[in-house]
């Protein structure tokens, strides 16, 4: 039903009365005086109430022309007996001409109606992301909810949350990023500037420094409290893990038919794949004494230094977990989460069941990461002999605990006796270990023992580079660390023990039979 309107001209000029002359004016004639003025008759209210649209300030009646065309295209979405759209189609553009908001489009209208969502809706990146994180949390690993909460907390909220929802943008995702490796730029500077300044706070001399330059260290150490502290720059990896999080939550908004269009599938970022794992190397170790950086973000031992941890901890009651993990390849969680009952020391096999993490400090238990990770583990002689040492440590250690227990409990503490929880590596009260306490511990280990530093996680790759070493291929290390993909564990392990793979080259340059031998084999060695 086509519903009064049209376009007039009218202007600010007041008679003799103060009052406007708006379209009696007599000057309305002349070309450049006045502005058009749109009005359109709306649908009644839910009262019966009649309104209508009224816009003015257009120099150019093209352009009220426009504005008046998509107005009545949104009034035609709705058929011309169903009254409850035309209200609410009514209810929009007034809201529209009070907030002098831009007109919307028809197409959308029609989809928001036939999805039966809000017109008006206003919802924020912000808020439908929490909405968002709220749903999922009840569906997915508590780890993996809170890694959302993570990026919407700490990144997208701050960096997208004003903008409605149903307004972002490619360019509003990509100034986000942007923004990101600006800020990248500033924390590595300020990173960078920090150290150096810690090098100007060190007496690098023998004996006690003179009272001028106990001075001048003092006033360096000043300038260095006041300077900001180390932080950590967003990489590539998380920046890909964010712009993850941010997709999902638009395909469920395009699920939901709240928008119709993806702005986090378009923006252009840098590769996120795995850092490449490096060893430890003495060229990079004597460069990381020198500088303080590391190589990679992803270092592993030499089977030598290794072997020098494993000696500091032999004493440790951790010993058989360190030496579980860098031989058969075990994630920490996957370590702490063992039962005894899926270890089988005569039949030598292991295989990994539950995990325990981490979220916020709490430590819960949760299904293995996938169901590779459940694959059965042949255990060697070694690791079979001091696991077996270990379930006697265990017993002795659960006897004089109920030992202490009973002589607490004698002086009216509350004290529990030893729980029997099952697990392989528990707390000294038989209670979960948390997965903290094994990394604390491997820290002081290893920099007491003078190593160069790699995270518990890394101690994994040692695994995979000892099983390369010892002769397996890249499936065998891919069985061994039960990883889900050959293209994960290829991507990963690129580059293995150089005197193996030295070896390697020598065997195969001696397989092809030669007649002669090249000047070059023949000449001394320099």
């Amino acid at each position: 039903m086509r519903r009064a309107g049209g376009i007039t001209k009218r202007c600010e000029c007041r008679g003799p009365d103060k009052k406007r002359l708006g379209t009696s004016c007599p000057d309305l004639k002349k070309k450049n005086h006045g502005k058009y003025e749109i009005h359109q008759e709306l649908p009644v209210d839910k009262d019966g109430e009649r309104r209508r649209f009224r816009r003015t300030g257009y120099t150019q009646v093209k352009d009220a022309e426009k504005d008046l065309n998509k107005i009545r295209a949104v009034l035609e979405v709705a058929d011309e007996d169903d009254e409850e759209h035309a209200i609410q189609i009514g209810d929009l553009l007034a809201k529209v001409q009070s907030e002098r908001a831009p007109i919307p489009d028809a197409a959308e209208v029609k989809r928001r109606l036939t999805g039966g969502m809000a017109l008006d809706s206003d919802v924020t990146v912000g808020a439908w992301l929490d909405a968002w994180a709220a749903a999922r949390k009840k569906k997915t690993k508590r780890r993996t909810s809170s890694g959302y909460e993570s990026h919407i907390r700490v990144h997208l909220k701050p960096g997208l949350g004003r903008y409605r929802l149903d307004r972002l943008n490619i360019g509003h995702v990509q100034a986000f990023f942007d923004e990101i490796d600006d800020r990248n730029e500033v924390v590595a500077a300020e990173n960078a500037a920090r150290r150096e300044q810690e090098a100007r706070c060190k007496w690098g001399k023998n004996g006690r420094p003179s009272r001028a330059e106990s001075e001048r260290l003092a006033a360096e150490r000043e300038k260095l409290a006041a300077m900001p502290p180390y932080r950590r720059i967003t990489g590539p990896a998380t920046k890909q893990r964010i712009r993850a999080t941010l997709r999902a939550a638009l395909n469920a908004a395009i699920r939901q038919q709240l928008i119709t269009f993806n702005a986090a599938e378009w923006v252009e970022l840098e590769s996120g794949k795995r850092p490449k794992a490096k060893l430890w190397t003495d060229q990079h170790v004597e460069h990381w004494r020198r500088t303080g950086e590391r190589p990679s973000p992803v270092m592993v031992w030499t089977p030598e230094q290794a072997g020098v941890f494993l000696d500091e901890a032999v004493e440790s009651r951790f010993y058989a977990f360190y030496h579980l993990i860098m031989t058969r390849g075990l994630r920490r969680g996957e370590g702490v989460g063992q039962d005894w009952r899926h270890v089988d020391l005569d039949a030598g096999l292991i295989t990994p069941s539950r995990a325990l993490n981490v979220d916020n400090w709490e430590v819960f238990e949760d299904d293995l990461k996938t169901e590779e990770s459940a694959s059965t583990i042949a255990l060697d002689s070694l690791n079979i002999a001091i696991l077996r040492q270990h379930r006697v440590r265990q017993l002795e250690e659960r006897d004089a605990w109920n030992r202490y227990a009973a002589a607490e409990r004698a002086k009216g503490k509350d004290v529990r006796d030893w729980e029997d929880t099952g697990k392989v590596f528990v707390d000294v009260d038989g209670t979960w270990l948390h997965p903290e306490k094994v990394s604390e511990e491997f820290r002081r280990l290893y920099k007491r023992a003078g190593l160069p530093p790699v995270s518990l996680r890394d101690c994994r790759h040692v695994a995979g580079t000892l099983v390369h070493a010892g002769g397996g291929d890249i499936h065998a290390v891919k069985k061994t660390l039960r990883h889900s993909t050959i293209q994960l564990t290829s991507d990963t392990y690129t580059e293995f023990l150089e005197e193996v793979d030295r070896e390697i080259a020598e065997k195969a340059a001696a397989l092809v039979p030669r007649a002669r031998r090249s000047p070059e084999a023949d000449r001394p060695a320099a």
